[in-house]
């Protein structure tokens, strides 16, 4: 029986444009698995009109989904009941997986047992076409809690958040991506980390599309939450797990 690495990608009406890209590019990685591996791409509707399924194939191993708009955090979570594979991919809807991206996430994992969760270096896709890496790329490695907060803590977070690779039990063990009208990647990442170490991988695996219409440049970002409060709750649910004392697995 295959082992099954699910994908999972919420999109709201009206932000297609680009999640016909992001289809291609996991169809193309579900052909390079490696022997034993499939692939399971979780779309999920972040409403419930039911078009923005419309713009992919129907193909047995997507599963669409759709539920009240409450967030692309709440989406990403509630896609979760769906996911059968043993390990979980966070791929947004503007964004592609990079040519062998998950099978250098799978094989990461699979040579770092006691590592819950990977992130791939990320590219910038800016207007013009042109790429640029991240700029506080950690080098290939693990990725520690008290690392990330100390990155976090002066705004300089190193990993691409939204691409990140995690065990399926330590994500709901840690609750998944949490209720946040922002930075809910980044709080799940932190959560992971409170309670597991990462491994970073510097060849890039993803592409991390910047543009108008994305969420995080809309004129109303900066207003879904105090942004002092954000940056509070986000510390503070990871500082809790971290104080527990519990460890995964």
């Amino acid at each position: 029986m295959s082992r099954v690495i699910s994908v999972v990608t919420p999109v709201y009406d009206g932000g297609t444009e680009f999640l016909p890209e992001a289809y291609e590019s996991v169809r193309a990685e579900r052909e390079r698995l490696p022997n034993g591996w499939d692939l399971q791409w979780l779309v999920q509707e972040d409403g419930t009109t039911g078009r923005p399924i419309t713009t992919i194939p129907d193909e047995p191993w997507i599963s669409a989904g759709m539920g009240t708009r409450n967030g692309a955090g709440a989406a990403r979570t509630m896609a979760l009941p769906r996911a059968v594979g043993d390990l979980v991919r966070a791929l947004d809807a503007d964004d592609v997986i990079l040519p062998g991206g998950l099978v250098r996430e799978i094989t990461a994992l699979e040579e770092h047992p006691g590592a819950g969760w990977c992130v791939s270096a990320g590219l910038d896709l800016l207007p013009d076409g042109s790429t640029v890496a991240g700029p506080y790329d950690p080098p290939e490695g693990p990725l520690t809690y008290d690392a990330l907060l100390r990155a976090y803590d002066a705004d300089v977070f190193p990993v691409l958040a939204q691409h990140l690779t995690v065990r399926k039990s330590l994500l709901l063990a840690v609750g998944a991506w949490p209720a946040l009208p922002a930075w809910e990647t980044i709080a799940t990442v932190l959560c992971c980390a409170a309670v597991s170490d990462g491994w970073m991988i510097s060849t890039p695996g993803g592409i991390y599309r910047k543009h108008p219409g994305q969420t995080t440049a809309r004129a109303d970002y900066a207003e879904v939450a105090d942004l002092a409060q954000l940056r509070i709750i986000v510390r503070a649910q990871a500082e809790a797990l971290r104080a527990s004392g519990w460890r995964w697995p």
